[in-house]
């Protein structure tokens, strides 16, 4: 095992002060994929500089786009336009990144050369099926191992446009169609049962696409072009998710996290932790018009009691699980979430491991086919516990020992730098005792 491959957290503590969490990676990603399709240089500040990030990054290096690293979180991507994209020598790396493979999907499907898709082991076993299925509708053709990668794509340079009904909400199935809608002949319309997040609709209204949004239905013309733009990525919601759970669990007396995107497709967790009793002030900070919402949120301890999650509130806050599970794990009274089967095809089996983990800090709970029943406890025992290599049952597992009463050690923690480099260092600034081994 590496020497930054499991962390050990002592119990207790509190948190106070003000601080920043890296740049959003679902804008990230985006804001390199639509900037290398663009016409003119994209200009990118508050860029999250983690390894998912990054492998995006370098697979547009491998498609003959120019990315400029101007430090940590500046880039300058030169665009090609929406068919300068090259031909790839070998496999496209994804490392861990889900997100990426995904949109990737939809970027490439139109193109008129060949690319195959690859991750680590774990990217390996996720499933692909349901970005296959709609895009194969469209007339692209996309090879799978059993739903799974590697993905080989046969570039199909005119597809035709559709409209498809998602059968689950996902942001990434529909951000895929639509970057694949850019290239069909006519119309693609896509239909959701329920919101996911819409970076991908604002990003692209950015860049000068036009959209037309009734209902849960969005819909665009092939053939618009992107023009280079400005993006400013907030810090990322779902790495302050984190940090605003310790909070209500252990501030003293707050902790402020400044200039957090609060896109309302993504702040699913504000609401339910309000619902369970949470103190969170909200102080919304200027933004020009389109751009993506920022705020300041002041969180105070709190007094958490367990609620019910309701089905259609699972889309809005589906990455925040884990450590809302920490939450409901410590209120009073019962937590009950239904309606998350997404959760079993994370990087982890989200659910499962979660279950394990709280079973093993001695919190009642039951395991259900979709969700998960947990009675909170006053205090949580210690233990061993394995994250299986997801980055955000790590972190939640670090901060459950605020409430913990013997050390926490979390195994297999390295794939945390994927999406929150750095949060050692600011875990410890904040007030947890953690420490990398």
């Amino acid at each position: 095992m590496s020497a930054a491959a499991r962390w050990r957290v002592r119990p207790g503590g509190s948190l106070a002060g003000t601080l920043t969490v890296p740049g959003d990676k679902s804008i990230s990603h985006r804001s390199l994929m639509l900037g290398a399709i663009a016409e003119g240089e994209t200009r990118i500040t508050g860029f999250l500089n983690g390894e998912d990030c990054l492998s995006t990054a370098r697979a547009l290096g491998s498609l003959g786009v120019e990315i400029e690293r101007r430090g940590e979180t500046e880039v300058r991507v030169r665009g090609v336009g929406a068919r300068g994209l090259e031909a790839p020598d070998a496999p496209l790396d994804m490392g861990n990144a889900g997100t990426a493979m995904r949109l990737f999907m939809g970027l490439l499907a139109p193109q008129r050369f060949n690319a195959t898709l690859v991750g680590d082991a774990s990217l390996m076993r996720r499933p692909m099926q349901r970005v296959v299925v709609p895009l194969a509708m469209m007339g692209a053709q996309i090879r799978t191992h059993d739903g799974r990668p590697p993905v080989e794509i046969h570039g199909t340079p005119h597809l035709r446009a559709i409209h498809y009904s998602l059968p689950v909400a996902s942001a990434q199935v529909k951000s895929a169609l639509l970057l694949a809608g850019l290239a069909a002949a006519g119309r693609t319309r896509i239909t959701e049962p329920a919101p996911s997040r819409d970076h991908t609709e604002r990003m692209l209204a950015a860049f000068g696409v036009r959209l037309e949004h009734e209902g849960r239905t969005v819909s665009l013309e092939g053939g618009q072009k992107l023009h280079a733009t400005e993006v400013a990525v907030p810090a990322d919601f779902s790495s302050a998710a984190f940090f605003i759970v310790a909070a209500c669990l252990a501030a003293s007396p707050s902790l402020t996290l400044t200039n957090v995107g609060i896109n309302p497709t993504r702040t699913g967790l504000l609401e339910l932790l309000r619902r369970m009793g949470a103190d969170i002030r909200v102080y919304p900070r200027a933004t020009p018009a389109g751009a993506e919402p920022v705020a300041d949120l002041e969180i105070h301890r709190s007094a958490l009691r367990g609620i019910t999650v309701h089905e259609a509130e699972v889309p809005l806050s589906i990455d925040e699980f884990p450590v809302f599970f920490v939450a409901a794990a410590v209120a009073s009274g019962e937590t009950l979430v239904r309606g998350a089967l997404e959760l079993r095809v994370k990087e982890s089996d989200r659910l499962a491991a979660m279950a394990d983990g709280l079973g093993a800090l001695g919190v009642e709970h039951q395991l259900l086919p979709d969700g998960l029943w947990i009675r909170g406890a006053d205090a949580l025992t210690g233990g061993t516990l394995d994250s299986r290599g997801d980055h955000r049952i790590a972190m939640a597992f670090a901060v459950a020992a605020l409430r913990a009463t013997q050390p926490i050690e979390i195994l297999d923690v390295a794939n945390v730098a994927t999406s929150f480099p750095g949060f050692v260092a600011t875990a410890r600034a904040a007030g947890l005792g953690l420490e990398a081994l």
